[in-house]
Protein backbone atom coordinates (compact mmCIF):
# COMPACT_ATOMS: atom_id res chain seq x y z
CA UNK A 1 0.00 0.00 0.00
CA UNK A 2 1.06 3.48 -0.84
CA UNK A 3 1.98 5.88 2.09
CA UNK A 4 -1.18 8.84 2.49
CA UNK A 5 -0.48 12.34 4.56
CA UNK A 6 -2.81 12.33 6.82
CA UNK A 7 -6.26 14.59 6.72
CA UNK A 8 -6.65 17.34 8.44
CA UNK A 9 -9.80 15.66 10.52
CA UNK A 10 -6.98 13.01 11.80
CA UNK A 11 -4.84 15.94 13.20
CA UNK A 12 -3.71 14.96 16.58
CA UNK A 13 -3.19 17.53 19.69
CA UNK A 14 -0.30 19.48 20.48
CA UNK A 15 -0.54 18.06 23.60
CA UNK A 16 -2.12 14.74 25.48
CA UNK A 17 -2.91 14.46 29.11
CA UNK A 18 -1.45 11.23 30.32
CA UNK A 19 0.74 10.46 27.32
CA UNK A 20 2.44 7.75 29.36
CA UNK A 21 -0.39 5.67 29.19
CA UNK A 22 -0.99 5.70 25.39
CA UNK A 23 1.40 4.49 22.48
CA UNK A 24 3.33 6.58 20.44
CA UNK A 25 1.42 8.39 17.30
CA UNK A 26 1.80 5.99 13.94
CA UNK A 27 0.66 7.15 10.54
CA UNK A 28 -2.05 5.23 8.95
CA UNK A 29 0.12 3.89 6.82
CA UNK A 30 2.93 2.42 9.20
CA UNK A 31 -0.74 1.39 11.30
CA UNK A 32 -1.98 -1.17 8.50
CA UNK A 33 1.46 -2.82 7.89
CA UNK A 34 1.59 -3.59 11.86
CA UNK A 35 -1.82 -4.73 11.28
CA UNK A 36 -1.49 -6.96 8.56
CA UNK A 37 1.86 -8.26 10.17
CA UNK A 38 -0.12 -8.98 13.73
CA UNK A 39 -4.05 -9.41 13.44
CA UNK A 40 -3.80 -9.64 17.22
CA UNK A 41 -2.93 -6.32 17.99
CA UNK A 42 -5.26 -3.73 19.27
CA UNK A 43 -6.79 -1.55 16.29
CA UNK A 44 -5.31 1.92 15.34
CA UNK A 45 -7.29 4.56 17.32
CA UNK A 46 -7.84 8.20 15.42
CA UNK A 47 -7.22 11.89 16.13
CA UNK A 48 -11.43 12.18 17.94
CA UNK A 49 -11.21 9.19 19.85
CA UNK A 50 -7.67 10.36 21.11
CA UNK A 51 -9.30 13.79 22.00
CA UNK A 52 -12.26 11.86 23.49
CA UNK A 53 -10.06 9.34 25.05
CA UNK A 54 -7.99 12.08 27.07
CA UNK A 55 -11.08 14.53 28.37
CA UNK A 56 -12.47 11.12 29.88
CA UNK A 57 -9.46 10.12 31.70
CA UNK A 58 -9.63 14.29 32.95
CA UNK A 59 -13.15 13.89 34.12
CA UNK A 60 -12.02 10.33 35.46
CA UNK A 61 -9.44 12.39 37.40
CA UNK A 62 -11.34 15.32 39.18
CA UNK A 63 -13.88 12.92 39.94
CA UNK A 64 -11.48 10.82 42.08
CA UNK A 65 -10.25 14.32 43.37
CA UNK A 66 -13.55 15.81 44.43
CA UNK A 67 -14.24 12.30 46.34
CA UNK A 68 -11.21 12.55 48.18
CA UNK A 69 -11.66 16.00 49.33
CA UNK A 70 -9.22 18.83 49.80
CA UNK A 71 -6.60 19.16 53.27
CA UNK A 72 -8.44 21.20 55.98
CA UNK A 73 -6.24 23.67 55.48
CA UNK A 74 -7.16 24.57 51.93
CA UNK A 75 -10.70 24.28 53.37
CA UNK A 76 -10.35 26.95 56.00
CA UNK A 77 -8.52 29.28 53.78
CA UNK A 78 -11.19 28.94 50.99
CA UNK A 79 -13.70 29.50 53.71
CA UNK A 80 -12.17 32.71 54.88
CA UNK A 81 -11.68 34.59 51.80
CA UNK A 82 -15.29 33.64 50.60
CA UNK A 83 -16.46 35.24 54.18
CA UNK A 84 -14.40 38.34 53.54
CA UNK A 85 -15.21 39.12 49.76
CA UNK A 86 -19.43 38.36 51.12
CA UNK A 87 -18.43 41.15 53.97
CA UNK A 88 -17.12 43.94 51.32
CA UNK A 89 -19.84 42.87 49.06
CA UNK A 90 -22.61 43.69 51.78
CA UNK A 91 -20.82 46.54 53.58
CA UNK A 92 -21.59 49.39 50.20
CA UNK A 93 -25.09 47.64 50.77
CA UNK A 94 -25.13 48.18 53.91
CA UNK A 95 -24.25 51.80 54.20
CA UNK A 96 -26.59 52.83 51.60
CA UNK A 97 -29.48 51.38 53.10
CA UNK A 98 -29.60 54.00 56.08
CA UNK A 99 -32.66 55.59 57.81
CA UNK A 100 -33.93 58.70 56.60
CA UNK A 101 -33.71 59.94 59.57
CA UNK A 102 -29.86 59.50 59.60
CA UNK A 103 -29.48 61.14 55.89
CA UNK A 104 -31.30 64.15 57.11
CA UNK A 105 -29.31 64.60 60.31
CA UNK A 106 -26.31 64.19 58.40
CA UNK A 107 -24.62 67.42 57.38
CA UNK A 108 -24.28 68.66 53.82
CA UNK A 109 -21.13 68.97 52.61
CA UNK A 110 -20.06 72.67 51.86
CA UNK A 111 -19.22 73.50 49.12
CA UNK A 112 -16.66 75.97 48.08
CA UNK A 113 -14.20 78.66 45.80
CA UNK A 114 -10.98 76.92 44.35
CA UNK A 115 -9.63 79.69 46.04
CA UNK A 116 -11.03 79.15 49.27
CA UNK A 117 -9.22 76.99 51.83
CA UNK A 118 -10.80 74.54 54.19
CA UNK A 119 -11.78 75.32 57.85
CA UNK A 120 -9.21 74.15 60.62
CA UNK A 121 -10.02 70.94 61.96
CA UNK A 122 -11.56 71.66 64.92
CA UNK A 123 -9.40 69.91 67.91
CA UNK A 124 -6.86 72.70 67.02
CA UNK A 125 -6.80 75.57 69.74
CA UNK A 126 -7.41 78.37 67.57
CA UNK A 127 -5.48 82.04 68.63
CA UNK A 128 -8.59 84.19 70.05
CA UNK A 129 -6.30 87.48 70.17
CA UNK A 130 -6.25 87.35 66.21
CA UNK A 131 -8.98 89.14 64.59
CA UNK A 132 -10.71 86.97 62.21
CA UNK A 133 -10.66 89.59 58.80
CA UNK A 134 -7.40 90.38 59.38
CA UNK A 135 -5.82 87.04 60.39
CA UNK A 136 -3.91 86.79 56.76
CA UNK A 137 -1.90 89.44 58.43
CA UNK A 138 -0.60 87.29 61.50
CA UNK A 139 2.87 85.71 60.49
CA UNK A 140 5.97 85.13 62.72
CA UNK A 141 5.83 86.90 65.88
CA UNK A 142 8.73 89.92 65.60
CA UNK A 143 11.87 89.29 66.61
CA UNK A 144 13.47 91.71 69.38
CA UNK A 145 16.62 90.18 70.18
CA UNK A 146 19.66 88.50 68.51
CA UNK A 147 18.52 84.94 69.54
CA UNK A 148 18.17 82.61 66.46
CA UNK A 149 19.72 84.73 63.96
CA UNK A 150 22.10 82.86 61.72
CA UNK A 151 26.04 82.89 62.16
CA UNK A 152 26.25 84.83 58.94
CA UNK A 153 24.44 88.22 59.69
CA UNK A 154 26.73 91.22 60.10
CA UNK A 155 26.80 92.99 63.42
CA UNK A 156 25.76 95.83 61.65
CA UNK A 157 22.61 94.60 60.10
CA UNK A 158 21.89 92.96 63.75
CA UNK A 159 21.79 96.44 66.03
CA UNK A 160 19.33 97.57 62.58
CA UNK A 161 17.00 95.26 62.83
CA UNK A 162 16.63 95.69 66.90
CA UNK A 163 16.85 99.27 66.05
CA UNK A 164 13.48 98.97 63.58
CA UNK A 165 11.65 96.46 65.94
CA UNK A 166 11.59 99.09 68.46
CA UNK A 167 10.58 102.00 66.34
CA UNK A 168 13.68 103.86 66.81
CA UNK A 169 14.61 103.73 63.21
CA UNK A 170 10.68 104.19 62.14
CA UNK A 171 9.89 106.17 58.66
CA UNK A 172 10.39 104.23 55.20
CA UNK A 173 12.72 106.48 54.06
CA UNK A 174 15.03 106.41 57.31
CA UNK A 175 14.79 102.78 57.60
CA UNK A 176 15.92 102.41 53.50
CA UNK A 177 19.03 104.31 54.42
CA UNK A 178 20.23 102.58 57.29
CA UNK A 179 19.51 99.63 55.42
CA UNK A 180 21.88 100.78 52.18
CA UNK A 181 24.23 101.90 55.12
CA UNK A 182 24.22 98.54 56.57
CA UNK A 183 24.65 96.49 53.26
CA UNK A 184 28.06 98.39 53.00
CA UNK A 185 29.73 97.28 55.78
CA UNK A 186 28.45 93.90 54.91
CA UNK A 187 30.18 94.07 51.45
CA UNK A 188 33.48 95.72 52.89
CA UNK A 189 33.56 92.65 55.31
CA UNK A 190 32.80 90.02 52.73
CA UNK A 191 35.57 87.86 51.19
CA UNK A 192 35.06 85.63 48.17
CA UNK A 193 35.32 81.88 48.77
CA UNK A 194 37.76 79.89 46.53
CA UNK A 195 36.01 78.91 43.49
CA UNK A 196 33.15 81.06 43.37
CA UNK A 197 32.20 84.08 42.17
CA UNK A 198 31.15 87.57 43.78
CA UNK A 199 28.69 87.79 41.42
CA UNK A 200 26.80 84.78 42.28
CA UNK A 201 28.07 83.93 45.87
CA UNK A 202 27.75 87.50 47.51
CA UNK A 203 23.88 87.59 46.28
CA UNK A 204 22.29 84.50 47.12
CA UNK A 205 24.56 83.24 50.15
CA UNK A 206 25.78 86.32 52.28
CA UNK A 207 23.22 89.10 51.49
CA UNK A 208 20.17 86.72 51.60
CA UNK A 209 20.77 85.97 54.93
CA UNK A 210 20.89 90.19 56.06
CA UNK A 211 17.61 90.07 54.19
CA UNK A 212 15.85 87.49 55.73
CA UNK A 213 16.88 88.85 59.61
CA UNK A 214 15.42 92.29 58.49
CA UNK A 215 12.48 90.73 57.44
CA UNK A 216 11.87 88.69 61.17
CA UNK A 217 12.80 92.07 62.81
CA UNK A 218 9.63 93.44 60.97
CA UNK A 219 8.63 93.74 57.03
CA UNK A 220 10.21 95.56 54.94
CA UNK A 221 9.03 99.08 53.33
CA UNK A 222 8.08 99.38 49.64
CA UNK A 223 11.18 101.53 49.28
CA UNK A 224 13.38 99.02 50.98
CA UNK A 225 12.19 96.53 48.10
CA UNK A 226 13.38 98.30 45.83
CA UNK A 227 16.20 99.01 47.06
CA UNK A 228 17.50 95.42 47.47
CA UNK A 229 16.13 94.95 43.87
CA UNK A 230 18.27 97.43 42.66
CA UNK A 231 21.45 96.29 44.54
CA UNK A 232 21.29 92.91 43.65
CA UNK A 233 20.76 94.03 39.67
CA UNK A 234 23.82 95.80 40.46
CA UNK A 235 25.90 93.08 41.95
CA UNK A 236 24.60 90.69 38.57
CA UNK A 237 25.57 92.88 36.38
CA UNK A 238 29.30 92.57 37.73
CA UNK A 239 32.09 91.42 34.86
CA UNK A 240 33.48 88.15 36.23
CA UNK A 241 36.69 89.36 35.26
CA UNK A 242 36.61 92.56 37.44
CA UNK A 243 38.97 91.91 40.51
CA UNK A 244 37.05 91.59 43.83
CA UNK A 245 38.25 94.85 45.22
CA UNK A 246 37.11 96.93 42.51
CA UNK A 247 34.45 95.50 42.36
CA UNK A 248 33.29 96.16 46.01
CA UNK A 249 34.71 99.29 45.67
CA UNK A 250 32.18 99.71 42.65
CA UNK A 251 28.95 98.50 44.75
CA UNK A 252 29.71 100.61 47.97
CA UNK A 253 29.93 104.17 45.04
CA UNK A 254 26.40 102.62 43.56
CA UNK A 255 25.11 102.52 47.09
CA UNK A 256 26.40 106.23 47.99
CA UNK A 257 25.36 107.42 44.38
CA UNK A 258 21.58 105.31 45.23
CA UNK A 259 21.14 107.48 48.45
CA UNK A 260 22.32 110.48 47.10
CA UNK A 261 20.12 111.03 43.68
CA UNK A 262 17.36 109.17 44.69
CA UNK A 263 16.45 110.22 47.93
CA UNK A 264 18.68 113.19 49.31
CA UNK A 265 18.74 115.21 46.39
CA UNK A 266 15.09 113.95 45.33
CA UNK A 267 14.23 115.41 48.86
CA UNK A 268 15.69 118.89 48.73
CA UNK A 269 14.79 119.05 45.12
CA UNK A 270 10.44 117.44 46.72
CA UNK A 271 10.78 120.42 49.59
CA UNK A 272 11.67 122.84 47.21
CA UNK A 273 8.76 122.55 44.80
CA UNK A 274 6.69 121.97 47.73
CA UNK A 275 7.44 124.51 49.68
CA UNK A 276 6.53 126.87 46.50
CA UNK A 277 3.16 125.63 47.18
CA UNK A 278 2.61 127.35 50.57
CA UNK A 279 1.23 130.96 50.47
CA UNK A 280 1.02 133.99 53.35
CA UNK A 281 -1.79 133.21 55.71
CA UNK A 282 -2.21 129.50 55.00
CA UNK A 283 -3.09 127.16 57.67
CA UNK A 284 -1.22 124.02 56.68
CA UNK A 285 -2.50 120.56 58.84
CA UNK A 286 -0.57 117.16 58.38
CA UNK A 287 -0.72 113.90 59.75
CA UNK A 288 1.86 112.02 61.92
CA UNK A 289 5.85 112.50 60.74
CA UNK A 290 7.20 112.76 57.83
CA UNK A 291 10.73 113.72 57.23
CA UNK A 292 10.18 115.12 53.78
CA UNK A 293 7.32 116.97 54.91
CA UNK A 294 8.67 118.50 57.61
CA UNK A 295 11.59 120.03 55.33
CA UNK A 296 9.15 121.60 53.07
CA UNK A 297 7.66 123.27 55.92
CA UNK A 298 11.07 124.17 57.57
CA UNK A 299 12.05 125.69 54.38
CA UNK A 300 8.82 127.87 53.38
CA UNK A 301 9.40 129.24 57.26
CA UNK A 302 12.89 130.23 56.11
CA UNK A 303 11.92 131.97 52.60
CA UNK A 304 9.69 134.20 54.85
CA UNK A 305 5.90 132.81 54.26
CA UNK A 306 4.02 133.23 57.24
CA UNK A 307 1.54 130.41 57.65
CA UNK A 308 0.85 128.15 60.72
CA UNK A 309 0.74 124.09 61.20
CA UNK A 310 -1.98 122.17 62.67
CA UNK A 311 -0.17 118.73 63.64
CA UNK A 312 -2.55 116.21 64.09
CA UNK A 313 -1.77 112.74 65.55
CA UNK A 314 -2.20 109.22 66.87
CA UNK A 315 -1.63 106.57 69.22
CA UNK A 316 0.34 104.60 69.72
CA UNK A 317 3.61 105.55 68.32
CA UNK A 318 2.53 109.13 68.33
CA UNK A 319 5.22 110.30 65.58
CA UNK A 320 2.99 114.06 65.34
CA UNK A 321 4.67 114.80 68.82
CA UNK A 322 8.11 114.47 67.39
CA UNK A 323 7.51 116.49 64.52
CA UNK A 324 5.32 119.49 66.78
CA UNK A 325 8.76 119.61 68.67
CA UNK A 326 11.05 120.42 65.61
CA UNK A 327 8.51 123.16 63.84
CA UNK A 328 8.56 124.50 66.91
CA UNK A 329 11.96 124.54 67.57
CA UNK A 330 12.78 126.03 64.32
CA UNK A 331 10.32 129.12 65.13
CA UNK A 332 6.84 127.81 63.29
CA UNK A 333 3.73 128.32 65.32
CA UNK A 334 2.31 124.87 65.63
CA UNK A 335 -1.03 123.40 66.97
CA UNK A 336 -0.88 120.07 68.22
CA UNK A 337 -4.16 117.35 68.24
CA UNK A 338 -5.41 113.79 68.33
CA UNK A 339 -7.23 112.13 65.28
CA UNK A 340 -10.31 112.04 67.33
CA UNK A 341 -10.62 115.62 66.74
CA UNK A 342 -9.40 115.88 62.75
CA UNK A 343 -12.92 117.16 61.80
CA UNK A 344 -12.26 120.59 63.70
CA UNK A 345 -8.64 120.75 62.98
CA UNK A 346 -9.66 120.54 59.24
CA UNK A 347 -12.09 123.40 59.26
CA UNK A 348 -9.05 125.71 60.14
CA UNK A 349 -6.76 124.26 57.23
CA UNK A 350 -6.48 125.36 54.07
CA UNK A 351 -4.05 122.38 52.46
CA UNK A 352 -3.19 119.26 53.90
CA UNK A 353 0.86 118.13 53.04
CA UNK A 354 0.67 114.44 53.47
CA UNK A 355 3.92 112.17 53.68
CA UNK A 356 3.88 108.29 52.07
CA UNK A 357 4.80 104.57 52.93
CA UNK A 358 3.61 104.30 49.44
CA UNK A 359 2.14 105.28 45.91
CA UNK A 360 0.59 102.35 44.51
CA UNK A 361 0.06 101.72 40.42
CA UNK A 362 -4.06 102.79 40.74
CA UNK A 363 -2.73 105.98 42.15
CA UNK A 364 -3.71 104.88 45.82
CA UNK A 365 -1.30 106.38 48.87
CA UNK A 366 -0.77 103.86 51.21
CA UNK A 367 0.34 105.88 54.51
CA UNK A 368 0.44 105.38 58.41
CA UNK A 369 -3.28 104.47 59.35
CA UNK A 370 -5.58 107.35 59.96
CA UNK A 371 -4.35 109.29 56.65
CA UNK A 372 -7.45 108.18 54.84
CA UNK A 373 -9.50 109.94 57.43
CA UNK A 374 -7.90 113.29 57.47
CA UNK A 375 -7.80 113.04 53.73
CA UNK A 376 -11.66 112.23 53.14
CA UNK A 377 -12.20 115.08 55.89
CA UNK A 378 -10.27 117.64 53.47
CA UNK A 379 -11.78 116.81 50.51
CA UNK A 380 -15.40 116.91 51.97
CA UNK A 381 -14.33 120.38 52.27
CA UNK A 382 -12.81 120.75 49.17
CA UNK A 383 -9.44 121.59 50.72
CA UNK A 384 -6.32 120.10 48.49
CA UNK A 385 -4.53 117.54 49.80
CA UNK A 386 -0.93 117.49 48.38
CA UNK A 387 1.20 114.37 48.71
CA UNK A 388 4.99 114.83 48.85
CA UNK A 389 6.86 111.53 47.66
CA UNK A 390 10.20 110.00 46.17
CA UNK A 391 10.19 107.70 43.35
CA UNK A 392 12.01 105.63 45.38
CA UNK A 393 8.48 104.58 47.03
CA UNK A 394 6.44 103.87 44.09
CA UNK A 395 5.58 100.51 43.16
CA UNK A 396 3.73 98.52 40.33
CA UNK A 397 1.26 96.48 42.49
CA UNK A 398 -2.21 97.79 42.83
CA UNK A 399 -4.14 98.31 46.37
CA UNK A 400 -7.82 98.52 46.61
CA UNK A 401 -8.33 98.22 50.27
CA UNK A 402 -6.14 97.76 53.26
CA UNK A 403 -6.60 94.46 54.37
CA UNK A 404 -5.03 92.42 51.73
CA UNK A 405 -2.27 93.85 52.17
CA UNK A 406 -0.76 95.70 55.60
CA UNK A 407 1.56 95.52 58.68
CA UNK A 408 -0.21 94.52 61.89
CA UNK A 409 2.40 95.16 64.90
CA UNK A 410 1.75 93.82 68.64
CA UNK A 411 -1.45 94.32 69.84
CA UNK A 412 -0.46 94.95 73.57
CA UNK A 413 1.56 98.43 71.95
CA UNK A 414 -2.22 100.41 71.77
CA UNK A 415 -1.97 100.20 75.95
CA UNK A 416 0.07 102.92 77.49
CA UNK A 417 2.01 101.72 80.96
CA UNK A 418 -1.06 103.58 82.84
CA UNK A 419 -3.41 101.92 81.17
CA UNK A 420 -2.59 98.31 81.69
CA UNK A 421 -2.06 99.05 85.14
CA UNK A 422 -6.26 100.64 84.87
CA UNK A 423 -7.22 97.81 83.45
CA UNK A 424 -5.71 95.07 85.49
CA UNK A 425 -6.48 97.15 88.46
CA UNK A 426 -10.17 97.12 87.39
CA UNK A 427 -9.74 93.43 86.55
CA UNK A 428 -8.30 92.68 90.32
CA UNK A 429 -10.64 94.94 92.08
CA UNK A 430 -12.15 93.12 94.16
CA UNK A 431 -17.01 93.43 94.16
CA UNK A 432 -16.97 95.16 97.95
CA UNK A 433 -14.30 97.36 97.34
CA UNK A 434 -14.49 100.81 96.66
CA UNK A 435 -10.53 102.15 96.58
CA UNK A 436 -9.49 102.19 93.06
CA UNK A 437 -6.14 103.40 93.73
CA UNK A 438 -4.89 100.96 96.05
CA UNK A 439 -6.33 98.17 93.64
CA UNK A 440 -4.45 100.67 90.38
CA UNK A 441 -1.09 100.85 93.11
CA UNK A 442 -1.08 96.76 93.23
CA UNK A 443 -1.50 96.61 89.47
CA UNK A 444 2.15 98.53 89.12
CA UNK A 445 3.70 96.93 91.45
CA UNK A 446 2.31 93.26 89.30
CA UNK A 447 4.48 94.85 86.36
CA UNK A 448 4.06 95.10 83.15
CA UNK A 449 4.25 90.97 82.35
CA UNK A 450 1.23 90.58 84.57
CA UNK A 451 -0.71 93.09 82.68
CA UNK A 452 0.08 91.16 79.73
CA UNK A 453 -0.49 87.56 80.69
CA UNK A 454 -4.05 89.14 81.92
CA UNK A 455 -5.22 90.83 78.50
CA UNK A 456 -3.81 87.22 76.69
CA UNK A 457 -5.80 85.38 79.00
CA UNK A 458 -8.79 87.78 79.06
CA UNK A 459 -11.40 85.87 76.03
CA UNK A 460 -13.69 89.09 75.37
CA UNK A 461 -10.34 91.53 74.64
CA UNK A 462 -9.47 91.63 70.84
CA UNK A 463 -6.91 94.30 69.99
CA UNK A 464 -6.29 95.35 66.31
CA UNK A 465 -2.72 97.55 65.67
CA UNK A 466 -3.00 97.80 61.68
CA UNK A 467 0.04 100.46 60.84
CA UNK A 468 -1.00 101.64 57.42
CA UNK A 469 -4.62 102.32 55.08
CA UNK A 470 -4.69 103.43 51.92
CA UNK A 471 -6.48 106.52 50.34
CA UNK A 472 -8.69 106.99 47.27
CA UNK A 473 -6.57 108.64 44.51
CA UNK A 474 -9.82 110.81 43.87
CA UNK A 475 -8.96 112.36 47.84
CA UNK A 476 -5.76 113.65 46.24
CA UNK A 477 -4.75 116.45 44.07
CA UNK A 478 -1.30 116.27 43.66
CA UNK A 479 1.50 114.25 44.10
CA UNK A 480 5.19 116.27 44.27
CA UNK A 481 7.97 114.10 43.46
CA UNK A 482 11.61 115.10 42.09
CA UNK A 483 10.39 114.28 38.64
CA UNK A 484 8.03 117.63 39.64
CA UNK A 485 4.52 117.78 40.50
CA UNK A 486 1.85 115.22 38.90
CA UNK A 487 -1.67 113.62 39.62
CA UNK A 488 -1.76 110.51 41.14
CA UNK A 489 -2.82 108.58 37.82
CA UNK A 490 0.79 109.61 36.85
CA UNK A 491 2.45 107.48 39.21
CA UNK A 492 2.73 104.06 37.06
CA UNK A 493 4.21 106.42 34.36
CA UNK A 494 7.11 108.21 36.57
CA UNK A 495 8.03 104.31 38.52
CA UNK A 496 8.72 103.12 34.56
CA UNK A 497 10.67 106.33 33.78
CA UNK A 498 13.00 106.01 37.87
CA UNK A 499 13.52 102.06 37.00
CA UNK A 500 15.20 102.49 33.62
CA UNK A 501 17.27 105.32 34.30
Amino acid sequence: MSNQPPSSSQELPASIPNASDQKPRQSQGENQKTVGADPAAPPALSGAELKKRAKAEKAAKRAQQKAAGPPKEVKSAVKESKQGAKETKQAPKESKQLPKEAEKSRPMPLRRRGSQTAPPPKDLKKDTKQVGLFGHLYGQPRQHTVVGAAKEVHPAVLALGLQMSSYVICGSTSRCVAMLLAFKSVIESYTTPPGNSLARHLTAHHLSPQIDYLKSCRPISISMGNAIRWLKDVIIKIDPQVTESDAKSHLLSSIDNFILQRITAADELIAASASQKIQAGDVILTYASSSIVQSTLIKAHKAGTPFRVIVVDSKPLFEGRKLARNLAAHGLQVQYSLVSAAAHAVKEATKVFLGAHAMMSNGRLYSRVGTAVVAMLAHERDIPVIVCCESVKFTERVALDSIVGNEVAPAEELLSEAEREALVGLKSKPADSENVTEAAGDAGERGKGEVLKWWREEPNLQMLNILYDVTPAEYIKMVVTEYGSLPPSSVPVVHRISTNT
